[in-house]
């Protein structure tokens, strides 16, 4: 069973995130290439948007970088609708995965790894707060940051167990990230974000800037149609060998 260090990081429970005071600072949604020459958009089907700082800060993060190692921005800001997809997705895997868990338990797995859509706090991609990102070299190909575990099951950030070569790309990635003001969700080693409920409650704050947005649809229609393309072929994450929500000690219980 993959291990992971749980005094790194911090909870961020969905009640606490609706505890955080919203103050929109109007902050307009501004495209990576703009603002982020050096961040690297590998696939056509991202929306290649975010909040104006977060932009900022993500050049900030790939100026840093080693040379021939870049920084990828693999999902940025979503409509509303991309998060409500892919939340309905994630319960049947769930369900699939472990039929007949209590509805609870089944919940906290699901929050655990996508924000639900209906809560107070918006989710922060819905925001344009938060980025998901992976390091590339010169030829476009992923660094190794998982190694010997999958994507999915090392999602932890503070991952226990990895490759000399995972552990120094995956630490490589948190250090330039957190360090150029960043916050990480200690569930997932490539989300990041500035400005949301979910930056707000991992560093002790009680306000957040940035909240729900909203981008002209047609500034991402040819995106959303190569992404609805996409989802269709999806694989059941769940099935890749995480134990079973079990009670007050599942990782999932971080969420909900």
């Amino acid at each position: 069973m993959t291990r992971w260090d749980r005094t790194k990081g911090r909870p961020e429970p969905i009640r606490a995130l609706n505890r955080i005071e919203e103050r929109e600072n109007g902050e307009p949604l501004v495209r990576l290439a703009d603002v982020a020459p050096s961040v690297r958009v590998p696939h056509a089907r991202t929306i290649p948007w975010c909040r104006e700082t977060v932009a900022r800060m993500a050049e900030e993060a790939a100026r840093q970088l080693p040379s021939g190692i870049y920084l990828a921005v693999t999902d940025a800001f979503r409509p509303i609708y991309r998060q409500q997809r892919i939340y309905q997705w994630l319960t049947e895997c769930a369900e699939e995965a472990w039929p007949g868990i209590p509805y609870a338990a089944k919940r906290r797995r699901v929050n655990r790894f996508v924000a639900p859509y209906d809560q107070k706090a918006p989710p922060g991609h819905c925001t344009g707060a938060a980025i998901d990102v992976v390091l590339v070299n010169d030829q476009g190909e992923e660094l190794d940051v998982a190694s010997p575990y999958s994507r999915f099951v090392s999602s932890p950030t503070y991952t226990l167990g990895l490759t000399p070569e995972a552990d120094r790309n995956r630490t490589l990635l948190v250090e330039t990230l957190l360090g150029v003001g960043f916050s990480n969700c200690r569930d997932e080693w490539w989300h990041y974000s500035y400005g949301d409920a979910g930056w707000a409650v991992r560093l002790g704050f009680e306000m957040c800037c940035y909240g729900l947005i909203e981008l002209p649809e047609a500034e991402y229609r040819e995106q959303q149609r190569l992404w609805d393309e996409a989802f269709t072929d999806r694989h059941n994450p769940f099935l890749e060998g995480l134990p079973a929500p079990s009670g007050p000690s599942d990782p999932g219980d971080d969420t909900d």
